[in-house]
């Protein structure tokens, strides 16, 4: 499959701002990576494509210094090379058009086709409304999808009048609709309205508090794993952990960021992933770039492990129990691979759950996750 279509939306990775005079280590990232260099490379057995996006004009910076993946991939190609199984191929950055629409436009372009292929796709920098051109490449496909966001806000703000602050009104309200299941995941409730988690509620969709997430964060996966858009707003890390983020000290730290983008990676369908609002000149010491340098080392890590995962229909694959739930035999399945778990909803759908929702079900009461997704039908 040729993917020289979407050469015209980018410009190639410049390696001399990467890497230093020596190059990469046999044994670093940087080494094992398929780069658009000065020829566009072969990604047609990639499980992992990188793109850089410099557009924060939906923000209202409109003067923010270009740089920002590069300065990413300067620390994440010199990680160490751990993941044999996984490829992982970079087509550079997409080009800012003349206009805000026009970038929307480019990303769109290249992520649908990208998707299409069947690929799995980190689009890297760009304020958070980047989402929405994520979102819309489903949607020229047509394809009913579920997404998930990692913010520290909801950006339902309709009084506002940057996209960043209100894309999600037409990703979720827009019609036609593809988004079948919304999940909000690291909400600050003192950022927002009441109102908001109403509305989202009413939607059908669901909405994760952060202090509930860091919790148990094992018990977040499941409502990752089967998306296909996958996008973290970085505001959503501790300033400590990600000081390129102005918005507030709280939030998650650096080690279940990486957890989140793990969990992206093992989901069963291929995602689209997107790292929101990182400006490299609000950084210090480059800690913020070296953050998501481990997070995408991390989504690697959950592609490697996802690989391992047998299909629900191989239910030989699977250790099997039967439970009376709400006067309804249902079953929960857990993988022998990975012991990951899921749980029968009507017409006998299996959808993710957690262990703890089998314990809850065994001792005959009904996980919110089973009574949420039978409402939803």
């Amino acid at each position: 499959m040729s993917f020289h279509t979407i050469i015209d939306f980018l410009n190639p990775v410049n390696l001399s701002v990467i890497s230093n005079d020596e190059g990469f280590r046999d044994t670093q990232l940087g080494k094992h990576i398929e780069i658009y260099e000065d020829a566009f490379p072969d990604i047609n057995h990639a499980d992992l494509i990188i793109v850089g996006c410099d557009e924060y004009r939906g923000s209202g910076n409109f003067s923010a210094q270009v740089g920002s993946a590069d300065a990413v991939r300067k620390n994440f190609y010199s990680l160490y090379h751990w993941h044999k199984d996984v490829t992982v191929a970079d087509i550079g950055n997409i080009k800012q058009g003349a206009s805000l629409q026009d970038s929307y436009a480019a990303v769109k372009t290249v992520v649908n086709e990208l998707i299409e292929a069947g690929k799995r796709v980190v689009i890297i920098g760009g304020s958070h409304d980047i989402t929405l051109a994520q979102y819309n490449a489903y949607v020229q496909q047509q394809k009913i999808i579920e997404a998930v966001c990692v913010d520290a806000k909801i950006d339902l703000d309709m009084d506002s009048a940057l996209p960043a602050d209100k894309f999600l009104m037409e990703m979720l309200t827009g019609e036609p609709n593809f988004v079948k299941h919304y999940n909000h995941i690291g909400f600050q409730s003192y950022y927002v309205h009441p109102q908001m988690l109403e509305t989202i509620d009413k939607l059908g969709f669901d909405c994760w508090r952060v202090g509930k997430v860091k919790e148990a964060i094992e018990e977040i996966e499941p409502a990752i794993r089967n998306a296909s858009l996958f996008s973290f707003d970085i505001s959503a890390i501790q300033h400590a952990h990600a000081p390129a983020n102005y918005l507030t000290p709280n939030g998650f730290n650096g080690e279940e960021a990486c957890t989140l983008m793990q969990y992206a990676g093992m989901s069963t369908n291929p995602c689209c992933v997107g790292i929101y609002n990182f400006l490299h000149e609000q950084d210090e010491k480059n800690l913020t770039a070296t953050q998501i340098a481990h997070m995408l080392w991390y989504l690697m890590d959950g592609i490697h492990k996802g690989k391992r995962e047998s299909s629900i229909e191989h239910r030989n694959d699977f250790n099997e129990v039967k439970l009376i739930l709400a006067d309804f035999e249902t079953v929960f399945l857990q993988s022998k691979k990975t012991g990951r778990w899921w749980i029968q909803i009507n017409d006998e759908k299996m959808i993710p759950c957690s262990k703890t929702d089998y314990l809850i079900a065994s001792q005959n009461e009904i996980p919110e996750r089973w009574l949420r997704a039978v409402e939803r039908g």
